[in-house]
């Protein structure tokens, strides 16, 4: 597999991490015990740390990039393998 082949999927693993990373410890103003600014929607975080979710996004798609890339090589799951419908010989 090509360098940029694993640089094209770790990018796609990684903003797909961030994205589903973006939820999970979210506190909202009722939440943290704060005095919201008028005109705050009652769901907006207290703070925000982007960075915070960059890491964590960074270490989920090197782990999930390398399993996909040494799934590649040795072959461990293919698409016969989860293909329910596929003719499976009689044993």
């Amino acid at each position: 597999m090509a360098w940029t082949s694993i640089l094209a999927i770790y990018f796609l693993i990684w903003v797909m991490s961030a994205f589903m990373l973006l939820p999970f410890g979210v506190r909202t103003a009722d939440e943290a015990g704060i005095a919201k600014v008028p005109g705050q929607a009652d769901s907006a975080p207290v703070s925000f740390r982007p960075g915070k979710i960059a890491v964590r996004a960074t270490v989920i798609a090197a782990v999930l990039t390398s399993l996909f890339v040494l799934n590649f090589e040795y072959g461990w799951v293919s698409a016969d393998d989860i293909n329910i419908f596929a003719q499976r010989p009689a044993a």
